[in-house]
């Protein structure tokens, strides 16, 4: 598989992710959990990802700014969905991340990283 290839795979594994971890955290925070009780409850277990020990943290101190852009990811996961079309495959969580990021682009936080997400909720 081509590098190319490999990134695609990175940028769909991260889509699910994404929203994964966006949405255990507002989980907590309207069940009245303390947010880094819980992510140190999670990060070690099954549900453990880079994405939750190095971005969750930047969550919960309220810190959307880029490591990765959301502009970008937009586009990756364009590009992913476009290649998953070709090849005869539908990505139904790709396509609802997608969308998801569109709508914090359209709200103004396409400069912002990847875990502004969690705003979307």
């Amino acid at each position: 598989m081509s590098d190319c290839g490999n990134k695609m795979c990175n940028q769909v594994a991260i889509a699910s992710t994404m929203i994964g971890m966006s949405e255990a955290l507002a989980y907590a925070r309207q069940a009245g959990l303390d947010a880094e009780t819980v992510l140190k409850s999670i990060d070690s277990g099954a549900a453990g990802s880079w994405s939750l020990s190095q971005l969750a943290p930047r969550i919960i101190k309220d810190n959307y700014e880029p490591g990765f852009y959301v502009k970008h990811f937009i586009k990756d996961m364009a590009i992913a969905i476009e290649s998953a079309a070709e090849l005869g495959l539908r990505m139904p969580g790709v396509s609802l991340s997608h969308s998801m990021y569109e709508t914090l682009a359209e709200k103004g936080f396409s400069e912002k990283g990847t875990q502004v997400l969690y705003k979307y909720y």
